[in-house]
């Protein structure tokens, strides 16, 4: 391999591959029902996994959040993704399109039935994910000193551990309920996978213990049909998150946040 191509910068993908980018064909056909996102996106990734549980019909629109087409900017004028349209109305931030799904009471339901305690519990714990896991996870991989790697990857993998220890405390698993795959695992799945992908690589970050709770749960979500029905090859995860593993000036609203030390946006 010459120089030029082992140094080149790598970019964001802007087209799915493996088994997302079958799952885009068959969701490519015109539909009153959308999904915009980028295959890259772990917000979008949320979104993704919930209509392929519940087997909702919906048309997946490849977008490219950096140059805020008027399809996006339509209905988040921040112009991120995920967006969904749901006929002439549409919505976004991943969190609140997940409880829309809910909402909608199509398909398989991801909030546990008749439990309101229950269904608090999960969303607690989807808020941790969002204000407690999220943020590490990109301070960690966008810090460039190797002592602030250190402190944030102990701040992530503390954050997870209190997650897990929410989880020991409804069973065995291998999901955080039991069993079945549900709204925290959707939650925090596309950051679960990313571990691996983006982390391990980039900031070494360690594999699971074999037969721990944590290692149980990683395993159901990496065998899961609807995750990995919206999870592309891993080259797609390295390549794309290179620009945050470098820290980019401009590499996203995310990024940008982070660097400024504000919540996530």
């Amino acid at each position: 391999m010459s120089d030029f191509k082992r140094f080149q910068q790598k970019t964001y993908h802007k087209k799915a591959t493996g088994s997302a980018l079958a799952t885009v064909k068959k969701h490519s056909k015109d539909h009153d029902f959308k999904l915009l996102g980028s295959c890259f996106c772990p917000f979008v990734q949320r979104i993704w996994i919930a209509l392929q549980f519940k087997g909702m019909d919906y048309q997946y629109v490849e977008i490219d959040p950096y140059k805020k087409p008027p399809a996006l900017m339509q209905f988040n004028p921040r112009g991120t993704v995920p967006v969904l349209q749901h006929g002439s109305w549409g919505c976004y931030e991943s969190t609140v399109l997940m409880e829309y799904l809910e909402d909608l009471n199509v398909g398989i339901p991801l909030l546990p039935q008749g439990n309101p305690q229950l269904r608090a519990d999960c969303r607690l714990w989807s808020d941790h994910i969002n204000r407690r896991i999220i943020p590490p996870f990109y301070h960690c991989l966008q810090a460039q000193e190797l002592d602030k790697q250190v402190h944030f990857a102990e701040d992530l993998q503390r954050e997870i551990a209190t997650l897990v220890d929410a989880a020991i405390s409804h069973g065995p698993g291998p999901y955080f309920l039991g069993p079945n795959l549900s709204f925290v695992d959707v939650q925090f799945a596309p950051w679960m996978l990313r571990l691996s992908r983006v982390l391990k690589p980039y900031r070494d970050w360690p594999d699971p213990i074999v037969g721990s709770r944590w290692g149980k749960w990683v395993d159901a979500i990496e065998n899961d049909e609807a995750v990995k029905s919206t999870t592309s090859t891993d080259d797609l995860y390295f390549e794309s998150y290179e620009r945050y593993a470098e820290n980019r000036p401009n590499t996203s609203q995310l990024a940008d946040a982070v660097n400024a030390g504000r919540g996530l946006p």
